[in-house]
């Protein structure tokens, strides 16, 4: 399903864009993170062609296509209906140069060849929850609302966050809560979970979690946070979308076309940067190989040989930017 050829319909612009959070909760609406980053690196100009394919609310997309004026054109893509329908009101004002598609980044590739966005000068993925999201208590996500244990980006998905907890084996529980959560108590939260099923909202799961292993570790962050982080990677597949992304998007680009991604947990970025730097090696032979023979070419450069972080002045601003990184590669 999509939304197409937006009418210029003379609607007000929208000064304060929504704010894109990592894995905490949800910040004030006031301004996408990495901001003036993602405008300097993608280098937004007339004419040009882009794709935000995690648009959220369209703070990132505004600035793209004001800077890409008079005649750039933007595809935005997101999985939550939700927030694209409500990015399609705020955006309106630009008319026939944004389109709008639902679906999943990972078929970047093929959702911009069919919407002839398929030679691009730019394409960015902002990774993290948008505040929207956060806040919207029965979407499931924040374990300080109270709500059902829904955690699904798409609502016409199958698998829901109250099936996995209710209903998974606690060693297969557990594994998961330690892999998408890097939660080191992922064997206590399991068999405490499973002691007090059934769970059927966040603020009940978030207790159980809390009490397993709030006695054994002093942090600033909240308990739940690596399993509630752990469930929704799960539930949505996000890992695996965000490897076939990266791959997909490379090839949606133009020469000299650029792929921006901002991720918030090292999973994300572990991704990333193994995904970009394999792509931007050449010749994989051995050393004792006299004459390359794999026949291996280098499809990008990296932009930026380290990931780029907020300003000390956006941490201090938005605090849940600062697990942000940015990392840039060009396509060759």
């Amino acid at each position: 399903m999509s939304v197409t050829g937006l009418a210029a319909t003379g609607a007000p612009m929208v000064s304060t864009p929504q704010v894109k959070t990592g894995p905490g909760e949800a910040g004030d609406l006031h301004r996408p993170v990495m901001l003036s980053q993602v405008i300097e690196y993608l280098r937004p100009r007339s004419g040009g062609v882009y794709i935000d394919a995690t648009l959220g609310l369209g703070g990132h997309a505004r600035a793209i296509l004001e800077e890409s004026s008079p005649d750039g054109k933007l595809l935005g893509i997101d999985r939550d209906r939700r927030s694209l329908d409500r990015a399609a009101r705020g955006l309106a004002g630009y008319g026939e140069r944004l389109e709008l598609h639902h679906g999943n980044f990972a078929e970047v590739k093929d959702i911009a060849r069919r919407r002839r966005f398929g030679s691009c000068d730019g394409v960015l993925a902002d990774l993290g929850l948008s505040s929207f999201q956060l806040e919207t208590a029965e979407r499931g996500f924040s374990f300080q609302r109270s709500g059902p244990l829904d955690m699904r980006m798409d609502s016409a998905s199958s698998l829901r966050a109250d099936e996995v907890v209710n209903r998974f084996p606690e060693p297969k529980l557990a594994g998961l809560i330690y892999t998408y959560g890097e939660e080191p108590g992922s064997r206590r939260i399991a068999r405490a979970i499973v002691r007090a099923r059934p769970l059927h909202d966040t603020l009940s799961l978030a207790e159980v979690v809390s009490r397993a292993v709030r006695s054994r570790r002093r942090s600033k962050i909240h308990p739940a946070t690596r399993t509630f982080q752990a469930l929704r990677i799960f539930v949505n597949d996000e890992l695996e979308a965000l490897r076939q992304f990266v791959a997909s998007a490379i090839e949606s680009l133009k020469e000299g076309g650029r792929l921006a991604i901002i991720s918030f947990h090292s999973l994300e970025d572990r991704i990333v940067k193994g995904s970009l730097g394999s792509m931007a090696r050449g010749c994989i032979c051995p050393p004792e190989v006299p004459a390359c023979v794999c026949d291996r070419k280098k499809l990008v450069r990296l932009v930026c040989r380290k990931p780029v972080s907020p300003t000390e002045a956006e941490k201090t601003e938005n605090p849940r930017s600062r697990s942000a990184r940015l990392r840039v590669a060009e396509r060759l």
